[in-house]
C-alpha cells in the first residue's frame, strides 16, 4: 500500500473525522497532513496489514490528542479495558468506540454490589479522593482502595462479556465489536 492509495482510500473519511474533532477546517487540514506524513514514515512498521484502518485511526486520535495538548486542553480519557481515570471521561476526545462503550457504563455499574458501585461512582466518576471517601464512610483508605480495584475488575469482566476488543501496544482501545448475544 502506498501513500497515494491511502490518500485516495482514506483521505475523505479522515478529513470528516478530524473536522468533527477540532474547531476549524484549517486545523483539521493541518492534522490530516501530519497524519499522512506519519503514516508514510511508519507504514513499514505495520505488522498486520489487515488492521491498517484501526492503525491509521489510532494515529489520527494521537494527533488529535497532541493538538489539544499543545493548546493546554486536557484530553485524558476513559481507558475502557482497564477502567482507569473514569472521572476524566467528560474530557475524553469523543470517538465512536469510546462513546459507544461508555453507554454501557451506567447499566454495568448497576450490576455491581453497592459497596463497589458506590466506591467507583464516588472516587472515579465524581472525583472524590479515595482518602476523603474513606474518611466520610469511617473506613480505612486501604478498604476503599480495595473496593475501587475490585469494582474496576468487575466492570472489566462485564465489558469482556459484552465485547471483543482490539487494543494497541499500549493497551489503548482501537476498536471493538459487541458480541451478538449480549446487550448492555
Amino acid at each position: 500500500m502506498d501513500i497515494q492509495n491511502i490518500w485516495n482510500d482514506y483521505g475523505k473519511q479522515l478529513r470528516s473525522f478530524l473536522a468533527s474533532k477540532v474547531s476549524t477546517p484549517e486545523d483539521a487540514e493541518d492534522l490530516l497532513q501530519e497524519i499522512l506524513i506519519k503514516t508514510h514514515q511508519n507504514l513499514s512498521t505495520l505488522k498486520e496489514p489487515e488492521k491498517f484502518k484501526s492503525w491509521l485511526y489510532q494515529i489520527a486520535r494521537n494527533k488529535i490528542i497532541d493538538y489539544y495538548r499543545s493548546r493546554n486542553i486536557s484530553t485524558t480519557g476513559l481507558d475502557i479495558p482497564e477502567l482507569n481515570n473514569l472521572s476524566d471521561e467528560k474530557e475524553n476526545i469523543e470517538n465512536h468506540s469510546y462513546s459507544e462503550l461508555s453507554k454501557c457504563l451506567t447499566p454495568f455499574l448497576k450490576n455491581l454490589p453497592d459497596k463497589y458501585r458506590e466506591a467507583i461512582e464516588q472516587t472515579e466518576l465524581k472525583g472524590a479522593s479515595q482518602r476523603d471517601y474513606a474518611d466520610r464512610l469511617g473506613i480505612s483508605h486501604s478498604t476503599v482502595k480495595s473496593r475501587v480495584q475490585r469494582g474496576r475488575a468487575m466492570l472489566k469482566e462485564l465489558y469482556k462479556q459484552c465485547c471483543n476488543y482490539e487494543l494497541d501496544t499500549r493497551g489503548n482501545l482501537l476498536d471493538f465489536e459487541q458480541k451478538p448475544d449480549f446487550d448492555c
